[in-house]
């Protein structure tokens, strides 16, 4: 059994809570930017830290005005926006519970969060999530209202309080304690029906403070981040919150759709994804750099690869020689510098989570002069519980545990932790909190190691790794994290559970797909015409091999099945989080695997 832990940098008074964050930056520098919302014109309007406090306390009147009291849920279903922000801190202030709800979400799996919830009040966006909203309102039987944000809800609040007595905001912000419930998360639920996470101000509390300190040459005064992950997510909700005690700036964008444009107005310092954006930001480039012709594809691979050279040189002794930096000189004048304006310019560090971003991509961003610091969190540990630090950044680790957290790898590789930033159970599921606790420690489901530096790598899941008919463990997100790495690749499933070897189904990226066959003489293919075509066919073989590189031959993938349905948020083969529903796919997909094995004989096996 491995063991490493940090110790808190910051400690903190049991009757903190995060209302003391947003009135500390409003005392502290009132008339400083605290939000930024983009308007139609394509500018970015600020909002002083006194403005935000002065609506969101408005608000929180009118939430008083709707007879809410304490402890009562108030549900959010919008795309990210800085109305989502003033509606969370107007919740708090008026010492109630929000509960985050997908956009994407259908009518079913908000009936059962309004209801498991108990939510009194919905706030979302638009008619079509209202619509939606409406179509669960018979099961949930708590549920008082809905208002809608494109119909000026939060003006609509505010009209309501103007008889609030001045009085009833500032006591109810000084009720809750750090021990106080401070939001229901729900898990995005690749199995099963979501559960909610219950956290308290404490865990946001104590986490962002010591995330702070910690993470200063990222987090501080003066730097800028744009969100446009869902804020359903608790790693948005955490960077809305972090932002606050850190002094930094954050922009709210309604999603990925125009974030080139986005990060070109607004000039992050720092950025956040899913590793898959970084994936479609290279593949774009280097689809762009195809079309230009083979000389620009030839230079463009050429300053790719000298830039990894480059960053990985900087991980050995004496750091790269005097001619490889001379090469990574040129490599940025031509290609490395042109990538650097597209993230905005002054962006210089970027946090991945979700998923392993992949060695090489690490270094070619680093290259670029964009260091990605890994990271490692769940929903029950209010997102991050390690994370590489700019000191001392490994790549192929997600870092050190965050200072309040101890993190411990199990006899089976089952990674433990226990923290400040560990959540208190699920919302009216004992049975699922005990099952999901050992002696104090809380059992993420992931697999691990640390090394002798107390570094955490992650490995995979331990209820998804495969044991073929062999009786081989194989891991499946080595692989797949791998593949997908190609531009043609949007999704791709390891399978082999109790089979004569590992397969995999990949599906096609439809907005990679025009741009490859242009540059490779194969223009007009339909992703049915792709999915069978030679050419198309062999690329994928060849990210197949190299991915193949990374395992044993008994774990390598040795047939792969193109599918020509994709797996999207929309038809609900992933989560909202860009997570794989496995067991889905498996049932749905099932003649799909069994074909990949109809001939193993023909193999050998």
């Amino acid at each position: 059994m491995q063991e490493s832990e940090t110790r808190p940098l910051v400690d903190v008074d049991p009757s903190m809570n995060l209302n003391r964050f947003l009135a500390d930056r409003a005392e502290r520098d009132p008339d400083g930017p605290l939000f930024e919302q983009k308007l139609p014109d394509g500018t970015w309007q600020a909002l002083s830290a006194r403005q935000v406090k002065e609506r969101a306390d408005a608000v929180a009147k009118g939430l008083v005005a709707r007879g809410l009291a304490p402890g009562d849920r108030v549900g959010v279903m919008a795309h990210t926006s800085l109305e989502w922000s003033i509606l969370d801190w107007a919740c708090w202030a008026a010492a109630l519970v929000p509960v985050p709800l997908y956009e994407t979400s259908s009518a079913e799996q908000v009936a059962w969060i309004l209801s498991d919830a108990g939510v009194r009040l919905l706030v979302v966006e638009d008619a079509a999530m209202a619509a939606t909203a409406d179509a669960a309102r018979f099961d949930a039987p708590a549920l008082d209202d809905v208002l809608v944000l494109a119909d000026g809800a939060l003006d609509q609040l505010v009209a309501d309080g103007t008889d609030v007595p001045g009085d009833e905001i500032p006591g109810r912000s000084a009720l809750a304690r750090t021990s106080t419930l401070a939001t229901v998360i729900y898990t995005s639920g690749t199995t099963g029906r979501p559960k909610g996470a219950e956290l308290t101000h404490g865990n946001f509390v104590e986490l962002c403070l010591n995330a702070a300190a910690r993470m200063h040459e990222v987090l501080g005064p003066g730097s800028r981040t744009l969100l446009f992950m869902p804020m359903a997510h608790v790693f948005a909700r955490f960077i809305a919150v972090v932002v606050l005690p850190a002094g930094a700036v954050l922009g709210h964008a309604p999603g990925a759709g125009t974030l080139v444009e986005d990060l070109g107005t607004f000039r992050p310092t720092f950025l956040l994804a899913v590793p898959r954006v970084f994936e479609k930001v290279y593949n774009s480039a280097e689809q762009t750099a195809a079309l230009g012709g083979r000389a620009k594809r030839r230079v463009f691979h050429w300053a790719v690869a000298t830039g990894i050279a480059w960053s990985r040189a900087l991980d050995t002794p004496g750091g790269p020689g005097v001619v490889l930096k001379a090469r990574h000189g040129v490599a940025d004048r031509l290609v490395l510098g042109r990538l650097r304006a597209v993230l905005g310019g002054q962006n210089r560090w970027a946090i991945s989570g979700g998923a392993p971003l992949g060695e090489r991509l690490s270094h070619f961003y680093r290259s670029v002069g964009v260091t990605v610091l890994e990271g490692y969190g769940l929903t029950e540990t209010t997102a991050p519980l390690s994370v590489n630090v700019p000191d001392h950044v490994v790549v192929g680790t997600v870092g050190p545990p965050l200072p309040g957290t101890a993190v411990r790898v199990d006899d089976d590789g089952e990674i433990l932790v226990r923290g400040v930033g560990v959540f208190s159970g699920y919302h009216q599921n004992p049975q699922a909190t005990a099952e999901a606790f050992d002696d104090g420690w809380f059992r993420t489901g992931d697999l691990g190691s640390l090394d002798a530096d107390g570094l955490l790598r992650i490995t995979g899941r331990k209820k998804e790794i495969i044991v073929t008919a062999g009786g081989k463990n194989v891991a499946p997100a080595v692989l797949e994290d791998r593949v997908r790495a190609h531009a043609l690749v949007s999704q791709c499933v390891v399978v082999g559970d109790g089979r004569p070897f590992v397969g995999a189904l990949i599906t096609l990226d439809p907005e990679s797909l025009p741009a490859w066959c242009a540059a490779h003489g194969r223009p007009g293919l339909t992703v049915e015409q792709a999915a069978t075509d030679p050419a198309v066919l062999a690329s994928l073989q060849a990210a197949v091999d190299r991915a193949n590189e990374a395992v044993s031959r008994a774990e390598s993938i040795r047939k792969t099945r193109v599918l020509t349905t994709d797996f999207t948020i929309e038809n609900e083969y992933l989560t909202p989080s860009l997570k794989v529903k496995r067991a889905l796919v498996l049932r749905d997909f099932a003649a799909e695997v069994d074909a990949l094995y109809g001939d193993a004989s023909q193999h050998g096996l």
